[in-house]
């Protein structure tokens, strides 16, 4: 019994072996334009950061009672590979890692477990600890940066437009997050002269307690009348810098003084910032924009390109938004090298393939009369090959969901030079059988026979 032969089963269906490459070369050519674009590969970050607040407390006591509390509870955590912690006065960060090997299917469970596993255990830290806090965004890429700067602003001006633009870009398509980086929060500074509240008879902590109840927010009842149940507020919540400084201290058997008479108050930033960001020179608001999985880079810069162009002329005169990193840019740039490749090793093969193996002379009775005669057939067997074998790559990528990146496009550039190899390989086998007195179809058969097997390891 004869083994089944490819080329054989080809030649004698041709009408289906024609239509068949048709319609994978217009699937191929129509999943290409579908696949998404990205400078980088998707990849699953395994690492988790928990960060635990505690004020006042020692380093020592931090470590004792709040990290290693959490470490052992993510001891216990499935697929636990890397724990690591840093202990500082007032501060608890702990970075845990799972195994490389674990799925990345699971992650998002193993995250949830981190989660409980340390909330079964936060009723056994001690009072004042804040959090913990689980940080798992790691993965975040912000292809594309944009700078807001003004001359003259406030940061607090700065942020209020900042933030405008961060709930307009959110809705831009692909978009998945807009993170602002260097944005400065505004507080308000009580400075308290410790003699002059003992020359009053008072102290810190009375002080520090009346300005806690006078701006908490409790429910002080409803009216009820015959149809309707009205809500009770009470007034006296802090709503400028001037209440503040009016607000009354009561002071045990004197007359009652403002917070101003013994304390100095004033509105500032956090000093020194979290994040200081510059560019030029020029201290600005970075907006950090990342892309939902699955995205188009280019279509997603094409489209924030039209919304910046509209945001731009609507944030305040003297405010200015610009561009500091562009990837869907970079990203054109490379899938346009790739189609210039391609394109360039398709012509080259065309070109050699129709004068190595299309060039032969004429048979003739006497040497004079035989001449040089090209035959395109050869050749363009190889120039088929190549479009038609991307475009089902292609069809397989889209169906895989692997889309146009840097390795990716890189595979499929190394691919082209083993793909050029194979198809010369298989047509020079099958014009040199025909030279040799095969018939056309055994030739081919030949060929499918000797190579097949060879080209595909």
């Amino acid at each position: 019994m004869k083994s089944f032969n490819l080329s054989r089963w080809a030649i004698e269906h041709a009408a289906l072996t024609r239509y068949l490459m048709w319609v994978l070369l217009v699937l191929g050519v129509a999943a290409y334009f579908q696949l998404g674009q990205d400078e980088d590969p998707p990849f699953t970050f395994r690492i988790m950061a928990i960060r635990t607040v505690w004020p006042g407390a020692t380093a020592q006591e931090v470590a004792e009672q709040v990290t290693d509390r959490i470490e052992k509870a993510l001891q216990e955590t499935p697929s636990a590979d890397r724990i690591q912690s840093f202990s500082k006065p007032g501060e608890s960060q702990v970075i845990f890692q799972i195994k490389d090997n674990s799925n990345p299917k699971d992650v998002p469970q193993i995250w949830y477990t981190v989660r409980k596993k340390i909330g079964d255990i936060r009723q056994t830290m001690p009072s004042g600890v804040v959090g913990p806090f689980f940080n798992d965004e790691f993965g975040d890429v912000f292809g594309v940066i944009l700078a807001l700067s003004g001359e003259g602003f406030t940061p607090a001006e700065l942020k209020f437009q900042a933030e405008k633009l961060q709930q307009r870009l959110l809705k831009v398509s692909d978009v998945a997050k807009v993170q602002l980086f260097g944005a400065q929060d505004e507080r308000i500074e009580v400075h308290l002269a410790v003699q002059q509240l003992a020359r009053m008879g008072l102290d810190l902590q009375s002080v520090i307690q009346q300005l806690s109840q006078q701006n908490g927010v409790q429910s002080a009842g409803v009216f009820q009348t015959g149809l309707d149940q009205v809500g009770l507020r009470v007034d006296g919540a802090f709503t400028d810098l001037q209440t503040i400084k009016d607000m009354p201290i009561q002071v045990p058997g004197k007359p009652q003084i403002r917070l101003s008479d013994i304390a100095r108050i004033t509105r500032t930033y956090e000093d020194p910032p979290i994040v200081r960001v510059r560019h030029q020179g020029e201290p600005i608001i970075a907006l950090g924009i990342s892309m939902a999985k699955g995205g188009d880079i280019i279509e997603l810069g094409q489209s924030l390109r039209k919304a910046t162009d509209a945001l731009a002329q609507t944030v305040p005169l003297g405010m200015k938004l610009t561009w500091v990193q562009d990837q869907p840019r970079a990203v054109a740039s490379s899938v346009n090298e790739f189609i210039k490749v391609l394109i360039e090793a398709v012509v080259i093969v065309l070109a050699v393939s129709f004068l190595s193996l299309g060039l032969h002379k004429r048979p003739g009775q006497h040497p004079i009369h035989r001449r040089w005669m090209l035959d395109v057939r050869p050749g363009l067997v190889v120039g088929i090959t190549i479009p038609l074998v991307l475009a089902v790559t292609f069809l397989f990528m889209y169906y895989l969901n692997i889309g146009l990146h840097k390795i990716s496009l890189g595979s499929l550039i190394i691919s082209l030079g083993l793909l050029v190899d194979d198809a010369i390989i298989a047509v020079e086998m099958m014009v040199r059988k025909m030279e040799e007195g095969f018939d056309r179809i055994r030739s081919a058969t030949f060929a499918y026979e000797l190579t097949a097997m060879p080209m595909l390891t």
